[in-house]
């Protein structure tokens, strides 16, 4: 369910680029095993003659540069992986237009989603090698005589989803991105169409606008002013209407209509915009529009529910809250970084500390990581994933009542994460130093709108990294820990979920959902009460409910481009039988199971013997000959509590499992289709894919990670619920040689204490007594 206020299908996003040295970084490769056990060069004369240095670069014109790399005889302003820019959106929408037939089509044409068209990755491969900073000319496989270098890469695509109104049609499109100029400059604007489709019984994502247009419809209709009336409203300004797409419970509701059912609130002071209109669900009318024609279909005015009474806790804005005071006590609190940013940023691409990636958006996930990398010495640039992000979310309420049962919103899926996301200009949780980036996106006729400020890059301080004292001199060492983190908020109706990506100066990354907005309530009779929730206030109650998250990870555990040499083992941790090599009955220890094909791979998670699974190198090996690897550790986790017959199931068969496992194919995206919206086919996406059982011992690996939190919620939820934490960790697990975050120099305050230390202590400290007897 989408919020009614303006906003529009998010197809790009563009930035203002900080200042950037160009950085030429080069790895060792071995045509089979890698062995980086150590930074300096191998001393053995078996293990060098695996490892071969990447051949030079062929020799060059005078248009080559002074650091070898070729100049383009026309420079390439937008890398492969680029969010479409405005000018690239307005001519794909212009091309696809042209295109229809006739007038009367070109005017019925509705514009979903317009969404960059990524190229294969030996494409992004070779823009990384030669075309842009920092050039890396080994991410490519030595060839014989030299690299063979493009002049330039192939046209970028952009990839429409585009609903007829009239025929109540959706089309795919491509569009090839050949000839586009600044719309300042006028010119030409046509792109070419390389190939258009109409995908028969789906129904594409609800629009802002469409949602829009049923609250007005609703309102207008006369049957439900009546209805209103009822319970005492006369006032339609007064009135919230939330469209719903239906899902899919039966025949009544296939995508030959585009259908939704919404739900009705009622605010009771017309006069204060900000007032908390979900405070009064309006319960027992029934609503069924059609969001094709824009008119109510089915109406019933089933139960006569009285209104909520007006809850004096239920605004939340400041002035209004528990008794109209706010605290006085509260001292600011600044984060001063006075010179600048440890991050450089060029475009998109993302330098910090070690790490370096790449930022995209979509209308669908919201924020794109792509391309995450470390630089290890001498090890070079090191591959960890291709492509991170958010791919799903579904949120079932556990109430059996109507209208409840029916709430199995695909946040993603139906509606849309990076379409629903907010400028933070109009409120932001970041500190210290940022950088924005916007989004350019077309709205429901093809126009190109922006959100600025849409996603957010800053750093964090976060507490203490490492520690030790030496308790014999008292001497100390310890530093600070520091993230990088990359995030955005969007608001689904009631709720807001913010979506962060945190890199650590320790080589982990962590994916984090914020959960935080308004309940969604139910209304219930005066003296009734319902075990399915909570109550709130008098009459009104809140419903238990779960929200399930699903992050893909497309994983490059140290593979160079076009290399899939990627596997998966489960760790339990066992505890050892008693006897025998266990006479103290103390003994575990930590039991791998390779998952050798996908429908192994179907994996949940196990608290009691702390499962996680590790993404390993078959072919790369650290100093003690253990294969690299990066390892999944889940956080809180659950789930689905619906009955295995549970109709949500239908269309989201994947949250039955944490874990799947797949190997990479372009086109399995989105874990339950592409197109959920009343979706009648049974177990689309994930549970169909791992049928095929390929086999994943050495591949291409793609992560699924479902996570879920079950809320059951508390008074202390209401009128704005605090926010909620969930997520999981990638840690390297055998990656490093030792502790990548050694090298971290203390911060300014640690060597002023040390300095002061060692005047006032010229003399180790003399060991205290009590520690005499441990020596």
């Amino acid at each position: 369910m989408a919020s009614t206020s303006k906003k529009a299908t998010l197809s790009s996003f563009s930035a203002q680029a900080l200042a950037q040295d160009s950085v030429s970084v080069s790895a060792p490769r071995a045509s089979m095993v890698r062995d980086w056990s150590s930074d300096q060069p191998p001393k053995n004369a078996a293990i060098a003659s695996l490892i071969r240095p990447v051949d030079p670069l062929a020799e060059t014109s005078s248009n080559t540069s002074s650091k070898g790399i070729t100049a383009m005889p026309r420079p390439q302003t937008s890398h492969p992986l680029d969010p479409l820019s405005p000018a690239e959106i307005s001519v794909a929408v212009a091309t696809v237009r042209a295109a229809g037939p006739t007038p009367e089509v070109r005017d019925s044409m509705r514009f979903v989603e317009v969404v960059l068209v990524e190229p294969d990755k030996n494409v992004v491969a070779l823009a990384d090698a030669y075309f842009f900073p920092p050039f890396q000319p080994s991410l490519l496989p030595r060839t014989k005589g030299g690299p063979v270098i493009p002049s330039k890469l192939p046209p970028r695509r952009a990839r429409m989803v585009v609903y007829n109104k009239k025929s109540n049609e959706t089309s795919i499109w491509i569009v090839e991105l050949s000839q586009v100029h600044a719309v300042t400059r006028g010119g030409h604007h046509r792109g070419k169409v390389v190939s258009s489709r109409v995908v028969p019984d789906i129904q594409p994502p609800m629009d802002a606008e469409e949602y829009a247009q049923c609250e007005a419809a609703v309102k207008a209709f006369p049957p439900f002013k009546e209805a209103m009336k009822k319970r005492g409203i006369d006032d339609m300004d007064l009135v919230m209407v939330d469209a719903w797409c239906v899902g899919y419970y039966s025949d009544a509701d296939a995508p030959s209509r585009r259908l939704a059912k919404p739900l009705i609130f009622c605010r009771t002071e017309s006069d204060c915009p900000m007032e908390n209109g979900y405070a009064r669900p309006v319960e027992g009318i029934y609503v069924l529009v059609d969001m094709q024609n824009m008119v109510v279909i089915e109406f019933e005015d089933r139960k006569l529910v009285p209104l909520p009474p007006a809850d004096p806790l239920r605004n939340y804005t400041r002035g209004e809250t528990r008794g109209g005071v706010d605290r006085s006590d509260v001292k600011p609190l600044q984060i001063v970084q006075p010179e600048g940013p440890s991050f450089r940023v060029n475009g998109y691409f993302v330098q910090w500390q070690k790490w370096n990636f790449r930022i995209g958006f979509t209308p669908r996930e919201g924020l794109v990581i792509y391309s995450v990398a470390y630089l290890d010495g001498s090890r070079g640039r090191r591959s960890v994933a291709h492509r991170l992000s958010f791919v799903e979310m579904v949120v079932p309420y556990g109430d059996p009542n109507e209208p409840h049962y029916r709430k199995n919103a695909f946040d993603a899926g139906e509606d849309g994460l990076g379409k629903n996301a907010h400028s933070l200009k109009k409120g932001c949780d970041c500190l210290g130093y940022i950088k924005y980036f916007d989004a350019h996106f077309t709205n429901f006729t093809g126009g190109v709108e922006t959100i600025e400020n849409c996603v957010c890059l800053h750093e964090e301080d976060h507490g203490m990294l490492w520690k030790h004292q030496d308790w014999r001199t008292g001497f100390a060492e310890v530093r600070r820990s520091r993230r990088l983190t990359v995030s955005f908020i969007c608001t689904v109706a009631n709720y807001e979920y913010g979506f962060y990506w945190h890199f650590y100066q320790d080589g982990k990354i962590e994916a984090e959902v914020k959960l935080t907005g308004v309940l969604s309530l139910g209304a219930l009779q005066p003296g009734e009460s319902r075990k399915y929730g909570t109550m709130i206030a008098p009459s009104l109650y809140a419903p238990v409910h779960q929200h399930f998250f699903i992050a893909r990870m497309d994983m490059e555990v140290d593979c160079k481009p076009g290399e899939a040499f990627n596997q998966v083992v489960e760790v339990d941790v066992k505890v050892e039988k008693p006897g025998g090599s266990n006479v103290h009955n103390n003994a575990f220890y930590a039991e791998e199971t390779l998952l050798k094909s996908e429908m192994q791979a179907m994996r949940d998670c196990k608290p009691l013997t702390a499962r996680h699974w590790i993404v390993r190198n078959t072919r790369t090996v650290n100093r003690t000959g253990q294969l690299t690897g990066y390892k999944l550790v889940p956080g809180s986790n659950c789930l689905p509590l619906a009955g295995p017959d549970a109709t949500v199931f239908r269309r989201a068969a994947f949250l039955k499992h944490n874990l799947w496992v797949t190997a990479y194919a372009r086109d399995e995206m989105f874990p339950g289709g592409e197109f959920p919206n009343q979706n009648p086919r049974i177990g689309e996406g994930l549970p169909a894919w791992v049928k095929q059982n390929r086999p994943l011992e050495e591949s291409d690996i793609v992560l699924w990670y479902v996570f879920g939190i079950t809320h059951v919620p508390r008074l202390e939820d209401w009128p704005v619920m605090p926010v909620e934490r969930i997520g999981f960790m990638l840690m390297p697990h055998g990656f490093f040689n030792c502790s990548p975050a050694v090298d971290v120099p203390p911060s300014a305050c640690e060597l002023d204490a040390k300095d002061n230390d060692v005047k006032d202590n010229t003399v180790p400290k003399p060991i205290r007594e009590g520690l005499l007897a441990k020596i």
